[in-house]
């Protein structure tokens, strides 16, 4: 209240960061052998001498990205995050992260410390929100379609058969045309290194009945997805199983090939009927440029906190832009990085769709407990956020009861 009371009489002054906490989260009854981060998280709080609060979150292994951020440096090539932003004026985020950058390039500058950065960077965006009294997309350049943005309801089903899995697939579809998402993607993770072990199909016509029978389920008027997660060994491979399902009508094949695979991924993009999507595990617009200059991929995928946080992250959607490429942010988390995602999606020319995780079809209580304030979806779309900040509230009890000590 008193910043904001500052701000109105012209009387703003810099807002001093004054403590940084991590928070490892994990769900009780997780399972090792899924393929779902949505497990388990870290969430940040970024605190400042005006009693104002940042929230931010990154999609990696949360123990790890903990000692990335609360590690000391030894010398100045490799600085400890916390270090470097205690006593700093909060608001200067794009500054924070150069300095991030370039403190930390000896242990960071890919993989695990562009992540680390990435719930930094988010919880700064909210925090500089919050104290000028605007949602993140009108400090981000302000928004590029004022109509809202549109979710796909990401369904990853369960079971240890394929006639199982199979069928809560098509269930978790038709439920979430019933919840009124206009678009949904099939996690169809049967094949490959994250499929489950009993679940290894090696038929790809499997996975082409998967695609087919959820489309009959939903009728033609929904966009449908396809995630099969890094499961071919090669373009060509790829290739044969893709044309067998590219008569259903889908948007994006997503990680059809290994990450690093660019030869692959180009090769794979020139012949695909169906548009290929990347980047979900790819840390700053250096390692998307690498897709990107090689016209690699059809839909750039930068994960917020993964890619670097929102900073970064629209630095990626501005070149995907150049390149006359669509953009759609992966989020495979809580409603933290799902607002983070909203707000990136507001200011980015060429975004279509962002990833959404719906509470109502997730198997892990974190996604559904962790925020008790989240961006609504409304007809299939989420309203152009109007809160300060992110537009989301931490629920303090979950946590404490997901908080592994």
């Amino acid at each position: 209240a008193r910043r904001l009371a500052a701000i109105a009489q012209g009387k703003s002054r810099a807002m001093k960061i004054t403590k940084v906490e991590c928070f490892v989260l994990l769900v009780p009854d997780y399972r090792a052998d899924a393929c779902s981060s949505a497990q388990d998280d870290l969430v940040v709080k970024i605190h400042t001498d005006e009693g104002l609060v940042g929230i931010g979150e990154t999609d990696t292994n949360p123990w790890v990205a903990r000692a990335m951020i609360e590690a000391p440096g030894t010398h100045i090539m490799g600085l400890g995050l916390t270090e470097m932003l205690m006593g700093k004026d909060s608001s200067d985020v794009e500054g924070l992260w150069e300095k991030m950058y370039m403190g930390s390039a000896m242990t960071g500058r890919r993989g695990l410390g562009i992540c680390a950065m990435g719930a930094l960077d988010m919880a700064l965006w909210d925090l500089r929100g919050k104290a000028a009294g605007k949602p993140c997309w009108q400090l981000l350049g302000g928004a590029i379609n004022p109509g809202g943005i549109t979710p796909y309801a990401s369904l990853l089903p369960e079971g240890d058969d394929l006639e199982t899995y199979t069928r809560i697939l098509v269930e978790r579809a038709v439920k979430a045309k019933q919840l009124g998402f206009r678009a949904a993607k099939l996690e169809i993770c049967i094949k490959g290194p994250y499929s489950h072990n009993s679940l290894q199909i090696p038929d790809d016509r499997e996975c082409a009945k998967i695609v087919a029978a959820c489309r009959k389920a939903v009728g033609p008027e929904m966009t449908l997805m396809v995630d099969v997660a890094y499961a071919w060994a090669d373009w060509k491979e790829a290739l044969r199983a893709i044309d067998m399902f590219a008569d259903q009508d889908i948007y994006f094949i997503e990680t059809p090939l290994p990450s690093d695979d660019i030869e692959g991924y180009a090769k794979l993009v020139k012949a695909s009927p169906v548009r290929v999507a990347a980047g979900e595990w790819l840390n700053s617009r250096f390692e998307f440029r690498e897709l990107m200059d090689r016209d690699a991929l059809d839909v750039v995928q930068p994960d917020v906190g993964r890619v670097g946080g929102l900073t970064e992250a629209r630095r990626v959607a501005m070149a995907a832009r150049d390149k006359g490429l669509a953009v759609v942010p992966h989020c495979w988390k809580s409603a933290i990085g799902i607002a983070a995602s909203a707000h990136l999606a507001a200011v980015s020319p060429t975004c279509t769709y962002i990833e959404f995780l719906p509470r109502e079809l997730a198997d892990s209580s974190l996604r559904k407990d962790l925020c008790s304030v989240e961006l609504p979806v409304v007809n299939g779309q989420i309203p152009l956020p109007t809160a300060p900040g992110l537009g989301i509230t931490l629920n303090e009890d979950a946590l404490v009861k997901y908080r592994v000590q």
